[in-house]
């Protein structure tokens, strides 16, 4: 197929742009020059995008302002970037033939649903989002825009996925387990996506397979090491051998298992490529005593 593929010069963008690239035509579309960008501007100039989407059979569309621009960007500008120019892009594509859009969405927007007092929260696509800031709201208004135009008959896949940045390696490690996910594993999530030609909107999470069962949510707030010792031995032994300490509490776990068993995807970087990426140096892993960033 030919693919347009928005965001390219980012980190999800970057990923995607070069999994397709091994059985797609893609062609990368993004402000901010790069490797992966073939055609350079913004997404809210329509001139770009109907060139963009010429003789285009699919658009995936990572293109956003995320968390950490919340507070640097304003409400409008969030809206502008993560909705009106989705809607645009997606009626642009669709008006131009294309039948497949596939949207990288996010497991934020959840928000406050994904927080309890007294147990860890099992998060999967039936539950309902409460947002709490400009990104996660512009992040749902751009899926209930997609909505639309899936009724109409583009075939719109939307996959939340959970975080994927390098972060600290104890940290990133243990959110392997239930709430992290590797770029590469996003990555073949959007290749597989792009085989669905059903016409609607399917939403799935995408992040690490969790260990866990849903009946260990509550010990996972109250005592997540004994689950982990149960759950996850050998990472608790990883642990140990590094003079890490285990995380005392897990708040929520990403189950993505809807994505696994309709889109054939099987997440394949777990918490062990973390520290394999520790080891080698990779700019992928913060060293252990680095901060973590912070994130609404």
């Amino acid at each position: 197929m030919k693919v347009l593929v928005t965001g390219a010069a980012g980190r999800i963008g970057r990923a995607v742009y070069v999994r397709l690239a091994r059985e797609h035509e893609v062609t990368g579309l993004d402000r901010t020059p790069a490797s992966t960008v073939d055609l350079a501007g913004d997404l809210g100039d329509p001139f770009l995008l109907r060139r963009a989407v010429r003789d285009v059979d699919a658009v995936v569309h990572t293109a956003a302002l995320h968390a950490p621009h919340v507070g640097l960007n304003t409400d409008a500008e969030f809206e502008r970037v993560n909705v009106h120019s989705t809607t645009l892009l997606a009626q642009i594509a669709a008006n131009a033939g294309v039948r497949r859009f596939v949207f990288t969405s996010t497991t934020a927007l959840y928000g406050a649903a994904s927080r309890q007092a007294t147990r860890a929260v099992w998060v999967d696509e039936s539950l309902a989002p409460q947002p709490t800031t400009i990104y996660h709201r512009s992040k749902i208004a751009a899926e209930h825009a997609l909505a639309g135009l899936a009724r109409e008959g583009l075939c719109v896949t939307a996959l939340r996925m959970s975080r994927c940045f390098p972060e600290p390696a104890p940290l990133m490690a243990a959110y392997r387990l239930h709430r992290g996910v590797d770029a590469r594993d996003v990555a073949d999530a959007h290749a597989l996506a792009l085989r669905r030609d059903t016409p609607g909107l399917q939403r799935y999470i995408v992040s690490g397979a969790p260990p866990f069962e849903e009946d260990d949510v509550e010990e996972l707030l109250r005592d997540a090491p004994a689950v982990l010792r149960r759950r996850a031995p050998a990472l608790v032994a990883d642990f140990a051998a590094r003079g890490w300490p285990l995380p005392r509490s897990i708040d929520r776990v990403y189950a993505p298992f809807a994505a696994m068993q309709s889109l054939g995807w099987q997440p394949r970087y777990g918490y062990s490529e973390v520290l394999q990426m520790l080891d080698a140096d990779s700019s992928e892993v913060l060293p252990p005593k680095t901060a973590a960033p912070a994130l609404r």
